[in-house]
């Protein structure tokens, strides 16, 4: 008798759970370093005097909010990989599984690195020297702003590509996907022109619910037939 063995699939960690926790990690701490400081992380096109006036503050608050951030890359990298080789296991032999992947870890890193240079501005040897608190300031905003959040579209635009041309999302997830990835990278444009810097935020949504199907079946065009019959058309990856 021939027995066929089937490796069982892997899905991974579930990509809600991951982005949703990376998402409280960063939320908590903003908040956290905002209530202990008493007021919000300042952008660095802030005056100086805001600026000098957060740092002067608890360095816990500081402290926390470098670690809370530095944190939240961990279950976004994490993310990015399973998200990856969710859609390679798809199907996906176009470059947007990789693009997903690079941008992913890309983002994370900036992130992490944002995390870590606040953590060190909240060293009271760092507090002494005006001039490097700003440099400082500065970098872990380039880093976990514009720098993250352009990484962080390629991420949402390798999921949601694919996701539409294969009918692996619904299409008007994918096409909100592109948009959010569209103005991710036009966030980039804050470094020429400051006034944009309100695009930072805009791009940074993650693709929280860019979850292509069940890992193991064929990448599928949902059918638009007008009766609504539900019924998939399989699709050979390009």
């Amino acid at each position: 008798m021939n027995t066929t063995s089937r490796t069982p699939t892997q899905a991974g960690p579930p990509l809600g759970v991951l982005a949703l926790v990376s998402t409280l990690l960063l939320v908590a701490g903003v908040a956290g370093a905002a209530a202990l400081a008493g007021q919000t992380y300042p952008s660095p096109y802030a005056d100086p005097e805001v600026i000098r006036a957060f740092f002067a503050g608890p360095p816990l608050a500081v402290t926390i909010g470098g670690t809370a951030v530095f944190a939240s890359a961990i279950p976004l990298l994490i993310y990015a990989a399973t998200v990856s080789a969710r859609l390679r296991r798809l199907g996906v032999t176009a470059p947007g599984a990789t693009i997903a992947l690079a941008g992913g870890v890309a983002g994370a890193g900036m992130l992490a690195l944002s995390g870590l240079l606040q953590w060190v501005l909240g060293r009271p040897a760092v507090l002494t020297d005006e001039s490097l608190v700003r440099a400082l300031h500065d970098l872990s905003f380039l880093t976990g702003g514009p720098a993250h959040v352009v990484f962080l579209g390629l991420l949402v635009a390798g999921v949601a590509v694919p996701g539409l041309l294969l009918g692996l999302l619904p299409r008007a997830l994918a096409v909100a996907g592109l948009v959010i990835a569209a103005i991710a990278e036009l966030s980039s444009l804050a470094l020429l022109w400051t006034h944009l810097s309100v695009l930072i935020p805009l791009g940074q949504p993650e693709a929280d619910h860019d979850q292509p199907e069940q890992p193991g079946e064929p990448p599928q065009r949902r059918s638009h037939d007008p009766a609504g019959s539900g019924s998939a058309q399989p699709e050979q990856a390009g």
